[in-house]
């Protein structure tokens, strides 16, 4: 059985027991939340909603909250002394996918 959930304008493909990184959420480690932007439910039949599905819910624990890798982006155009170098950090909640309710 598996959903597909919609966080922060992305979407992510979960089964219980999967762990991923949603955007930072401020929740302690431990704390249970409950996401309700459900696009659709495959228990056997795929179900899917228009945009979400009544009802359905999936349920996840908190494990911590951290940062990302520092990606470095950097431009340069030759021969015109231009150049721009920017770093970026993403602040995650790292959970644990307890739970797909349909």
């Amino acid at each position: 059985m598996y959903a597909i959930i919609k966080n922060g304008g992305k979407q992510y493909k979960v089964q219980e027991g999967d762990i991923l990184l949603l955007d930072k959420m401020s929740l302690e480690p431990k704390a249970s939340i409950e996401i309700k932007e459900v696009l659709a439910v495959n228990a056997g039949e795929l179900k899917v909603g228009a945009p979400f599905i009544e009802g359905a819910v999936v349920t996840a624990e908190v494990i911590n909250e951290g940062r990302q890798k520092k990606v470095i982006t950097f431009k340069k155009r030759r021969r015109k002394d231009s150049k721009v170098k920017r770093g970026f950090r993403r602040d995650y909640t790292r959970v644990r996918i307890t739970n797909i309710a349909a």
